[in-house]
């Protein structure tokens, strides 16, 4: 099937240029133009060639949503994506009133529920807590001190996790948030220290996330306080160095190091495009491809391009790419889950959760 139509199918991925995720935006944009190349070279989507509107996801959040409402207004968007964080989607979400599809490709708190907007990333309770259970259980990690920025992903998944606490037989023993930006805050490694815990529970972002690792390091925990994180990834491992990462545990649906055959496929198309210089790949760029790919699925099953047509579709929607077979229930994607540890500059995954 070759591409049909004149009339582009125009993509608004916002993407982290600057900030603390601004580390692992050139790996978003380069996988992004990974999808776009293949789509084009076949049947676009819907048969209509695939273009892209960038916006940088790294700017203030009311910045940001001005921009893509002002795309959306002016019917220059079919469609937005791209990972980014949850402050711009909820301001954003129920501003676009269920006119453009939104496929949100990050890792975030779950529940949501505004019309339109079909979550392709992991939540806790698919992610965190399978993790924070097999940790307990294999290294007696039952202490957890918090840290994390303080805005709706971090203090919402605390807060869920606080009530599931007893449930996972963990106890968090300290919390400590500050806000985007601040994770060299000499204050949490102090916390840290401070509530001598079993383990330290990361929520924080790209730069942010790298500081505090070099931190932790310095002050010598590393050596007997096991830390995880969501929300890590190859190219935090290169910016922590190969000293900060001992002891360093993360759960993804999707590790560069995946030994399966469409990971290592994926791998071999993303050299093969951007080249052997190209970022690393991580779990948050092959979000962006997981969520071009979920519009792509969506329009296939539908036959239409509005968020009425993908509505009657997304429960039960399934595909598969590099993170293995993908199944929505409802809005929500759910992917194979699988634990690594660093391994200095990557990750070695030991088990699926």
């Amino acid at each position: 099937m070759k591409i049909l139509s004149f009339v582009p199918y125009r993509i608004c991925l916002i993407i982290p240029l600057r900030g603390p995720g601004g580390l692992f935006g050139p790996s978003c944009m380069a996988v992004s133009e990974l999808a776009k190349e293949e789509l084009n070279a076949s049947a676009g989507i819907g048969g209509r060639p695939v273009e892209f509107f960038y916006v940088d996801g790294g700017a203030p959040v009311d910045e940001v949503v001005a921009e893509v409402l002002q795309l959306a207004q002016a019917g220059e968007i079919d469609a937005i994506t791209g990972w980014h964080i949850s402050s711009i989607r909820k301001k954003l979400g129920p501003l676009l009133k269920g006119k453009i599809p939104y496929v949100y490709t990050s890792l975030f708190e779950g529940d949501e529920t505004t019309t339109g907007i079909y979550c392709s990333g992991e939540n806790p309770e698919q992610q965190v807590y399978p993790a924070l259970s097999w940790l307990r259980e294999n290294f007696g990690c039952w202490r957890w001190h918090v840290v994390g920025a303080r805005y709706e992903w971090p203090v919402r998944s605390v807060n869920k996790l606080a009530a599931m606490a007893s449930g996972l037989g963990i106890e968090i023993v300290g919390t400590s948030f500050v806000p985007m930006g601040h994770g060299n805050s000499p204050q949490l490694v102090e916390a840290v220290a401070h509530s001598n815990p079993d383990g330290v529970l990361m929520f924080l972002v790209g730069q942010d996330a790298v500081e505090f690792n070099r931190n932790f390091a310095a002050a010598g925990l590393s050596e007997k306080i096991i830390r995880y994180s969501s929300l890590m990834e190859e190219n935090m491992l290169l910016g922590s160095g190969a000293e900060a990462t001992k002891n360093l545990y993360s759960s993804a649906a999707y590790f560069r190091s995946l030994v399966s055959a469409e990971a290592l496929d994926f791998i071999g198309r993303y050299t093969r495009s951007a080249g052997r210089v190209a970022p690393a790949l991580n779990n948050m760029a092959q979000s962006c491809y997981q969520g071009i790919y979920t519009l792509a699925a969506l329009v296939k099953r539908s036959g239409g391009f509005s968020v009425e047509a993908f509505n009657a579709v997304v429960d039960g929607l399934s595909f598969t790419g590099p993170r293995g077979t993908v199944r929505f229930e409802g809005n929500q994607a759910v992917s194979p889950i699988t634990l690594a540890r660093a391994e200095q500059l990557d990750f070695h995954v030991i088990d699926t959760l």
